[in-house]
C-alpha cells in the first residue's frame, strides 16, 4: 500500500458508544453526509491527516450490537465489511466500544477481528470508567486480541493524539481468532469461498448467514447459497445463538484477568433521582411537554430576529440588484426568481439551527433517550416508535427541521411513519392563512367572558392535524409490510453536561444538508414558479394595460393603485393565472374560484405566501395591514352570484383545506432528501391533497 494513498478507515461499534463524538474528534468540520447506494441509509464521511501528513477518508458505519443485523441501516455494514470490491470497504477499522459496558460491547468487536481486516480497538467513555473505581488491563486485552488498544474519552478529547499515532502504524493482518468454528460447519464453507474470493472460514460463514442481504451476490449465486443451506439444513438461528453464547464466554475469560474493580460499585444518585421524576409513569409525559412548550416558546421568540433581519436582507439586496441591472425579465429571473429563492431557503436556518441546538443538548444530556422511552408505548399504538415523539412536536415550529430530526429513529417503517404524517401538524406557515380566514368567516365572539370563538376555531384546526396524523399512522402500521421487527432498545446513559463543540457540529451539519440538499429543489421550483406568473400575457392583458394607463394619466387613481391593478392584470393572464382558471373546473365544487386556485398553485413555495398572493390578487398594496386586507376581502363578490366571495362555507373549506394538504416545497424537497427518492414525496402529495380535497368539499357542501 502507498504511503501516499489515502488510507480508508471504518468506525464500528454499538449505539450509544460514543461512535459520533469520535468521529467528530477525528474529523473536525471535515465531514459530509451522502447515502449509501441503493438504500435510505445515511453515509457520514468525513477526513483527517495522521504522522507524515497522510490523510485518512473515515467512513463512520451505522451502529449495530452484531453483524448479524435487525435493521436496513444494520445490513449496511455488514454489505460493506464482507464485499473487498466495495469502494467502501476499508483498509483499517476502529471498534468503538463503552469501556463502562465492555462485555457487551466486545460482542461487536470479537466479531469484527475474525473478519481478519486490520482493527483497533478503541476504549471509550474511559473517564466514566476511573469515575467509577475500575482499573482495566490494556496489555492484557492486547495480548489476547492481538490488537493495538486505545483507552480514550471522545467527550473530553483524551486520548485522540496517541488513536491518530497508532492509526498510522496499524495495518498488519489479525492473526487471533476469536471464536472457532465448528468443525461438522466447514465443509460447507468451501462453496461459500467460491463465491467470495474470500478465504477466510468467518467471512464464509457470515456470507452463508447473510446470504439474502447481500448486495454484491447475484440472484443466480442467492439461490444457490439458499438451496445449499436446504441440503445441509443449515439452520442459521441456533448456529447464531451458539456462537453467541461462545463469544461471551470466551469475553469473560478474557475481562477476568483484565477488570478490576479498585472500590465498591455505587449507583448514580444524581441520575437515579432525577430518573424518577422525568420518566415517572404518570409525570413524565407532562414534563417532557412542558420543555417543548418552553423550547417552541424560545424558538418563536429567537428565531423571529434573525429570520426578520434574513428577510430584510434579501429584500435589500434584491431591490439594489433590481436598481443596478437595466430592467428586462434577465433583472426578474435574478431578484424574483433566483434572490427570493434563495431568501426562501435561508429564512429557515434560524429555526433549523434553534430547533436542533435544543435537540442536541438534550442528546448531549441524555435526556432525549428518557423522552422516547417514556412516550414509546402510547406511540405504538399508532403504528410510531417512542422516537417519533420529538419530529411531531417538533412539527408545530416547521416541518423541515421536524422531519429533518426523524432520523434519531432506527427502525425504516416506524420512520417513514413518523416522515410521512410530521406535515399535518400545523406548523408555524400556516398561521397567517389561517388567523386571516377565521378574522374573514368567524365574528369575534366570545363565551363565558373568556372563550374566544376564534381561538376555540384556531384550537379546533391544530387538533384537527393531530387527528389525521395519528390515524393516518394507525392506516399506514397496517398497509405498510417489512420483515424488520420494531424493536425499541435504549440504553439510558448517565445525565452529563453537554459538550459544546458537538452541538455546534450538530447544528452546522443539519444547517449545511437543508442548504445544499433540500435548497437545489426550493432553488428550481422558485425560479419556475416565477416564469409561471411573470410570462404567457397576451392580447387581453394589452388591453387591460391601455386601459389602466388611461385612468392614470387621466388622474383616476394613483401611482401605487396603478401599479397594483397591473400586476393583478399581469397574473391574472400569466401561465399561473391561465393555470388557476384551468384548474377552476375541479376546485368550483369547494367554492374555489380561479383567483383562490392561483393562490394554491403560488403557495406552494410555502404556506405563508397565500396571504401575499391573496393581496396582490385583490390589488392590496405590499404595505397594507391585515385589517385592510381581512376588509377587502369581506367585500369581494362572487362575480356569478353577486354575493359575498368569502362565505362561512367558502372560508372553512378554504382553511381546512390548508389544514390537510401539502402546501410547502421545502417539506416536500426534505422528504425527497431523507427517503433518497421521489416515490414517498409524490404518494404524500397525492394522499394530503385527496384528503384536503375530500375534506374541503364536504365542509363546503355541508355549510353552504
Amino acid at each position: 500500500m502507498s504511503n501516499s494513498a489515502p488510507l480508508k478507515m471504518a468506525l464500528v461499534g454499538n449505539p450509544n458508544s460514543g461512535k459520533s463524538s469520535l468521529f467528530n474528534a477525528l474529523t473536525g468540520l471535515n465531514q459530509k453526509v451522502g447515502n449509501f447506494p441503493g438504500v435510505t441509509v445515511d453515509k457520514k464521511t468525513g477526513s483527517f491527516s495522521i504522522e507524515g501528513g497522510r490523510k485518512v477518508e473515515l467512513l463512520d458505519l451505522p451502529g449495530t450490537y452484531s453483524l448479524y443485523p435487525k435493521s436496513e441501516d444494520e445490513r449496511v455494514v455488514i454489505n460493506v465489511l464482507l464485499d473487498p470490491a466495495n469502494k467502501d470497504y476499508p483498509d483499517l477499522i476502529v471498534v468503538v466500544v463503552d469501556a463502562s459496558n465492555l462485555k457487551r460491547n466486545l460482542l461487536i468487536f470479537t466479531e469484527v477481528l475474525d473478519l481478519g481486516i486490520p482493527t483497533v480497538l478503541a476504549l471509550n467513555m474511559m473517564d466514566e470508567v476511573e469515575k467509577d473505581g475500575v482499573e482495566l488491563d490494556i496489555n492484557h486485552l492486547k495480548q489476547e486480541f492481538g490488537v493495538e488498544v486505545v483507552p480514550v474519552s471522545a467527550r473530553e478529547g483524551t486520548g485522540i493524539d496517541e488513536l491518530k499515532t497508532i492509526i498510522a502504524k496499524s495495518h498488519s493482518v489479525v492473526k487471533v481468532n476469536t471464536y472457532s468454528i465448528p468443525e461438522e460447519t466447514k465443509p460447507m464453507l468451501g462453496k461459500v469461498k467460491e463465491f467470495t474470493g474470500d478465504e477466510k472460514d468467518y467471512v464464509a460463514l457470515q456470507v452463508l448467514h447473510q446470504s439474502e442481504h447481500l448486495g454484491f451476490l447475484t440472484e443466480d449465486q442467492k439461490q444457490e447459497l439458499s438451496r445449499l443451506k436446504k441440503e445441509i439444513d443449515f439452520d442459521s438461528n441456533l448456529i447464531q445463538v451458539a456462537e453467541t453464547l461462545d463469544r461471551y464466554q470466551s469475553i469473560s475469560q478474557v475481562l477476568l484477568h483484565a477488570f478490576k474493580r479498585t472500590k465498591p460499585k455505587t449507583t448514580n444518585e444524581f441520575t437515579s433521582k432525577l430518573d424518577q421524576i422525568l420518566t415517572h409513569k404518570i409525570w413524565g409525559l407532562p414534563i417532557f411537554f412542558a420543555i417543548l412548550f418552553v423550547i417552541f416558546q424560545g424558538i418563536f421568540s429567537w428565531a423571529t430576529y434573525p429570520m426578520d433581519w434574513i428577510d430584510w436582507g434579501v429584500t435589500e439586496f434584491s431591490g439594489m440588484v433590481k436598481n443596478l441591472l437595466p430592467a428586462g425579465w434577465f433583472n426578474d429571473l435574478l431578484t424574483d426568481g433566483v434572490i427570493a429563492g434563495i431568501g426562501g431557503v435561508v429564512i429557515f436556518i434560524p429555526q433549523i439551527a434553534i430547533l436542533f441546538a435544543f435537540i442536541a443538548i438534550m442528546e448531549e444530556t441524555g435526556y432525549m433517550a428518557r423522552v422516547s422511552y417514556i412516550s414509546d408505548r402510547l406511540s405504538r399504538v399508532f403504528g410510531l416508535n417512542g422516537k417519533s415523539i420529538v419530529p411531531l412536536v417538533s412539527s408545530v415550529a416547521c416541518a423541515v427541521p421536524a422531519i429533518m430530526s426523524a432520523r434519531n429513529i432506527d427502525n425504516w417503517k416506524d420512520r417513514l411513519i413518523t416522515i410521512f404524517v410530521s406535515p399535518f401538524i400545523s406548523c408555524s406557515a400556516r398561521i397567517p392563512v389561517y388567523t386571516l380566514l377565521i378574522a374573514v368567516a368567524i365574528p369575534e365572539k366570545y363565551y363565558f367572558g373568556v372563550l374566544n370563538l376564534q381561538g376555540m376555531v384556531m384550537f379546533g384546526l391544530y387538533f384537527l392535524g393531530l387527528l389525521a396524523a395519528l390515524f393516518t399512522a394507525l392506516a399506514l402500521k397496517f398497509i405498510l409490510k417489512t420483515s424488520e421487527r420494531s424493536y425499541f432498545v435504549m440504553e439510558l446513559p448517565v445525565y452529563r453536561m453537554p459538550r459544546w463543540g458537538n452541538v455546534f457540529q450538530t447544528i452546522l451539519s443539519k444547517v449545511k444538508t437543508f442548504v445544499f440538499e433540500a435548497g437545489k429543489v426550493i432553488m428550481i421550483i422558485s425560479v419556475l414558479l416565477w416564469f409561471l406568473a411573470s410570462f404567457g400575457q397576451g392580447s387581453s392583458y394589452e388591453s387591460k394595460k391601455e386601459e389602466l394607463q388611461t385612468a392614470f394619466d387621466s388622474g383616476y387613481m394613483n401611482h401605487e393603485e396603478y401599479s397594483m391593478m397591473l400586476s393583478s392584470a399581469k397574473l391574472e393572464d400569466s401561465y399561473a393565472g391561465k393555470f388557476g382558471k384551468l384548474i377552476e373546473p375541479a376546485i368550483k365544487p369547494l367554492g374555489f374560484d380561479w383567483r383562490i386556485g392561483i393562490a394554491l398553485v403560488t403557495s406552494f413555495a410555502a404556506r405563508e405566501v397565500f396571504v401575499g398572493t391573496m393581496a396582490t390578487i385583490y390589488s392590496v398594496g405590499d404595505d397594507a395591514d391585515e385589517a385592510t386586507l381581512k376588509e377587502r376581502l369581506k367585500g369581494v363578490k362572487n362575480r356569478t352570484t353577486g354575493e359575498p366571495m368569502f362565505t362561512l362555507a367558502v372560508s372553512l373549506s378554504l382553511v381546512v383545506f390548508y389544514v390537510f394538504a401539502m402546501q410547502c416545497m421545502s417539506t416536500l424537497a426534505v422528504v425527497r432528501r431523507e427517503t433518497k427518492g421521489w416515490k414517498w414525496p409524490i404518494l404524500q402529495t397525492v394522499y394530503m391533497t385527496g384528503l384536503a380535497y375530500i375534506s374541503s368539499l364536504l365542509i363546503y357542501q355541508f355549510f353552504k
